[in-house]
């Protein structure tokens, strides 16, 4: 692993962190009333730091609805619907984004109910993926002579009457599943294209199963997997990321030699960080067990390991000789 490896690592989980941290502030108190302050003190992460990857709430906002959009994305790519006739790739399409908005329910309050309240931007945000919606179920022109008399408003205004069930849903906080309107909504979207017995037999047609819907595809996380920290009272700095790569890298490593790897020239900051990694059971000190006098020896704990696997931390950094 190269020397820039765990710094390009560090910032994905501190940006995985930042928007957990907005989701949990968000259902909370609430879009308007959620402050940068209650994002970096959730996340554990500084202000700092906060700024050089987002340049404000409102685009820390809009960075979840993006990597929402994504994971749904990849359950949809999974689900192969490009090759499905129009109304089976409209119904495979709902069921796909009602199931996730049903095991996933921050997150759709969030990316439903609470996107309204933000910025300009994040207004704009959602009007874009409003539009791509639209312009699926617009496809419907194609359906037949009836279907070539609607217009681009038709799919418009059945994309956002749809959005605008699901969003009083969960605005109620109903506890009945979103996947349960399908029939309801896929007779809706068909009925100006299709017609009205199309739309009847919508009404009658079964629901996926249980087992079904809550399948998610092996690629889709939620904002909160990517921590590898989760659970533990600490900030994931660039310099912690660097220690625990060097002692997974060198077990039995001495406090000179990893502070020479990983470049912390400061022997007495480097005691304190390995003295505080230990506190929280990230590491073990093999030397201790020697006797007095021998050189301290630092390995991973088992907690220590699983965080450097979902560090990916291997090789330390190259550094002064040991």
């Amino acid at each position: 692993m190269g020397e820039h490896a765990p710094r390009g690592r560090l910032a994905e989980v501190q940006r995985a962190r930042l928007l957990a941290a907005t989701v949990g502030a968000i259902e909370e108190h609430g879009y308007a009333q959620t402050t940068v302050a209650q994002i970096t003190a959730r996340s554990r992460i500084s202000r700092r730091t906060f700024y050089e990857i987002f340049e404000d709430r409102e685009a820390c906002l809009m960075a979840v609805v993006e990597d929402v959009v994504a994971m749904l994305e990849r359950e949809l790519a999974a689900i192969d619907l490009q090759r499905l006739p129009w109304r089976e790739r409209v119904s495979g399409g709902l069921d796909a984004i009602l199931a996730f908005l049903d095991r996933e329910p921050a997150l759709a309050r969030v990316c439903v109910v609470q996107t309204l309240h933000g910025g300009p931007r994040a207004l704009e945000q959602r009007d874009q993926l409003l539009a791509r919606l639209a312009c699926v179920i617009d496809e419907g022109r194609k359906q037949g002579s009836q279907a070539r008399e609607r217009t681009t408003v038709t799919a418009e205004g059945l994309v956002n009457a749809t959005l605008g069930i699901v969003y009083a849903r969960l605005l109620r906080g109903e506890r009945r599943p979103l996947v349960t309107l399908r029939g309801e909504l896929m007779s809706l979207i068909v009925l100006p294209y299709l017609g009205p017995a199309a739309a009847r037999r919508e009404l009658l047609r079964p629901l996926p199963s249980a087992a079904a819907r809550r399948r998610r595809h092996p690629s889709a996380r939620t904002l909160c997997e990517s921590d590898p920290l989760e659970g533990l009272p600490m900030r994931l700095t660039y310099r912690t990321a660097c220690v625990l790569q060097v002692i997974a890298a060198r077990p039995g490593i001495s406090n000179r030699a990893a502070s020479q790897r990983a470049g912390i020239a400061d022997q007495g900051q480097m005691s304190k960080l390995l003295a505080r990694l230990a506190r929280l059971g990230l590491i073990a000190n093999d030397g201790a067990r020697r006797g007095n006098g021998e050189a301290n020896a630092w390995t991973l704990t088992p907690l220590g390991c699983r965080v450097a696997q979902r560090l990916r931390v291997g090789d330390g950094p190259r550094g002064e000789g040991v």
